[in-house]
């Protein structure tokens, strides 16, 4: 089958739009390129080009298309119309019981034709993030200016043109020529196939496959550190970003100078990664090494002395203004700045950043009594949290908000405790991220994020669809994983309530801030269900609950999955689901059916089995909830199983007389009576 190959080859493509340009192009290309059933589809990226390789079949095949058209008896004016639609006059149409049928024979297009047809078109309304214009004569944008377009069928050209009536499309044809490395192999050169274009470039420096790059970086400088004793600090995303930034990567290392090396190690590792690419590396015992790696864009003919030097002298100075804001920053003391924080506006209802620290402060102390703090030191840290946004060093780098603010606690001889909290509050930042544990720190951040939360909620600014631009969804997360992961027993809605008390009187009784414990019970759902538990469980225990306690909810959530892993909890779940039918259909004739059944009407010894079993069951379940003995809950209510079997089996619910049926259904209720306690059965799959 003939082998396709594209390269679109242009000027340096945005690290972070490669893999996405990459697979918009197969993704675009594959759908246009459909009929010749395109497969074994490999993607490259690089700095300077996407490309694209794929088997395709060598035909569009023919084929016979039909379509009927008015009756014999329409009128004149629709059988006009039908064939001016088709561009056909009337001896092209046939009649078949009693319609005007069209039938055309399309010719097999062969595969270049389609590709050049399609091709142009499919360049025009590429979805890049983000376009530039360049040149004149063309509206045709791209990521960067685009240079070349390779595009081979089997080892020909196919040529197209973007030209377009008077647009000339920059004067861009396909060929068959690519380029290599810009320095060390400069100009074009032919190709011919996939493994011809592959061959070609990495002889001129050029690795397109952008996982063998990554794996050039990683490997590469891990490497180098390791053969002087020293770890990389983990950070993927700068091992992709730089695989995004070299075509032919060399690592290296270079030294830092002992005067910076007093400078906090999180300090040093920001300002490498924002300003210069560079990786920070550790000493064994995971403090910060006087060493520090990078990665070149070429292999120097001087073995790269001159490379090391000039990066030296580069971080030489970035760290000299690191310098600066760190010894200018410790000359005022953090709490001497929250009053600067009156000045920096956080949202327009919500008013300053003052006015939230002072809200953070309030709610601190609230959860200090609720999570074991010492309410003092939670005020303090939550009064402190925020003062680092008004230093130079945090001006600069965004990234180290709150760290810094724990350096310069400890300088100013605050409670370790207040320090800890302060650099900890904004955990968890991400997915990945490591929760506090101290108290202080856990009443903190708890307190910021909840405020987070109730204020944007108040303020009418909940997400919506995919937009978060506050980031709530992640605050409600990082709520559920700090209280998760502490096992704090907290009812989130009278916290809710609390940080509520704490805004401004209008927006007290926001209407949006009654859907924000269902908002966060949401998100506890996505996040179990991406650890594949049960969320179905969960969902079901919420139903009808107004126990806002996670802890007690996952607990019984848990006890209900345990339950239904036996073989007594999956027939007991099927039972009660059957109950409830029965009982929904039954209730929309003539119900509700519910009160006590009456003994006198039973008939069966299975009815009497059911409720004795009922009448000893219940009383212990409702005990053991509100004991939380979850676990002893569910293994009353699966003892039941034996007697509902039989009941089922045996019992006719619908009886002939009406008050043995009515008797029965409220012998039924009385069970869903008892599931309703526990969870809503109808929620749970299966």
């Amino acid at each position: 089958m003939p082998e396709l190959l594209i390269e679109l080859f242009s000027e340096e493509i945005p690290a972070r739009m490669q893999a996405r340009g990459a697979s918009d192009r197969e993704r675009l290309v594959c759908e246009a390129l459909a009929p010749l059933n395109p497969r074994d589809a490999t993607t490259f990226a690089g700095p300077r080009r996407i490309a694209l390789s794929v088997t395709v079949d060598a035909t569009v095949p023919g084929a016979t298309v039909e379509e009927r058209g008015p009756r014999e008896s329409a009128p004149e004016k629709a059988l006009a119309g039908f064939m001016r639609k088709h561009g056909v006059e009337r001896d092209a149409l046939a009649l078949e019981n009693g319609f005007w049928v069209l039938r055309r024979t399309i010719a097999p297009v062969a595969a270049g034709q389609q590709i050049a047809d399609v091709l142009p078109g499919l360049l025009r309304r590429f979805p890049w993030p983000k376009s530039m214009r360049w040149g004149v004569g063309s509206a045709f944008t791209w990521v960067r200016p685009l240079r070349r377009i390779v595009c081979i069928l089997d080892g020909e050209v196919v040529d197209f043109t973007l030209a377009e009536g008077e647009d000339n499309g920059h004067g861009l044809r396909s060929g068959n020529l690519t380029e290599g490395h810009r320095f060390t192999a400069p100009g074009a050169f032919a190709v011919s196939s996939t493994k011809d274009w592959l061959d070609g470039l990495r002889t001129r420096q050029v690795e397109p496959d952008a996982a063998a790059r990554r794996t050039l970086v990683a490997e590469g400088v891990a490497r180098l550190a390791g053969e002087e004793g020293l770890n990389v600090a983990a950070d993927p995303g700068l091992i992709d970003e730089v695989a995004g930034l070299t075509e032919w990567p060399v690592p290296f290392l270079g030294r830092i100078d002992d005067e910076f090396m007093s400078l906090p190690p999180e300090v040093m590792q920001v300002s490498m990664r924002v300003n210069q690419r560079y990786f920070a590396l550790r000493n064994s015992d995971g403090s910060a090494a006087p060493r520090f790696a990078f990665v070149a864009n070429l292999l120097p003919s001087d073995g790269g002395s001159l490379t090391i030097a000039g990066n030296e002298r580069v971080l030489r100075a970035r760290f000299a203004d690191a310098r600066h804001f760190w010894d200018l920053d410790r000359a005022t003391r953090l709490a001497e700045r929250v009053p600067a924080l009156d000045r920096i506006v956080f949202h327009a209802a919500l008013g300053s950043q003052g006015t939230r620290v002072q809200r953070i402060e309030r709610l601190a102390g609230i959860l200090a009594g609720m999570t074991g703090a010492d309410e003092t030191q939670a005020r303090r840290a939550a009064l402190l949290c925020k003062a680092d946004l008004t230093t130079g060093m945090v001006g600069e780098f965004p990234e180290l908000q709150g760290i810094m603010g724990a350096y310069y606690a400890r300088h100013d001889r605050e409670d370790d405790a207040v320090a800890d909290a302060i650099g900890a509050h904004y955990m968890p930042r991400g997915p990945h991220d490591d929760v506090p544990t101290a108290p202080v720190s856990v009443a903190v951040a708890l307190a910021d994020k909840i405020d987070m939360l109730v204020a944007f909620f108040a303020a009418g600014e909940k997400p919506g669809g995919s937009g978060d631009p506050y980031a709530l969804r992640r605050a409600a997360l990082g709520v559920i994983r700090i209280i998760r992961e502490n096992g704090l027993r907290l009812d989130l809605a009278r916290v809710f309530w609390e940080a509520a008390q704490g805004l401004p009187e209008e927006l007290r009784l926001a209407p949006d801030l009654d859907i924000l414990p269902e908002f966060v019970a949401d998100r506890l759902r996505v996040q179990l269900r991406g650890e594949g538990a049960r969320h179905d469980i969960l969902a079901a225990v919420s139903v009808g609950n107004t126990d806002t306690d996670i802890v007690r909810l996952l607990a019984r959530a848990s006890a209900i999955a345990d339950m239904l892993a036996t073989e007594d909890g999956r027939n007991m779940l099927a039972a009660t689901k059957r109950a409830a039918n029965i009982l929904r259909i039954e209730d929309r004739k003539d119900g509700p059916h519910e009160g006590a059944p009456n003994p006198a009407l039973y008939t069966q010894p299975e009815e009497r089995e059911l409720a004795g079993e009922l009448e000893k069951t219940i009383p212990a379940v409702e005990q053991a909830i509100a004991q939380e003995r979850y676990a002893d809950a569910m293994r009353d209510v699966a003892a039941l199983r034996p007697a509902l079997d039989r009941f089922f089996e045996l019992v006719t619910v619908n009886d002939n007389d009406p008050a043995v049926r009515a008797n029965r259904l409220r012998l039924l209720s009385e069970l869903r009576r008892m599931t309703v306690l526990i969870a809503d059965f109808s929620q749970i799959e299966g």
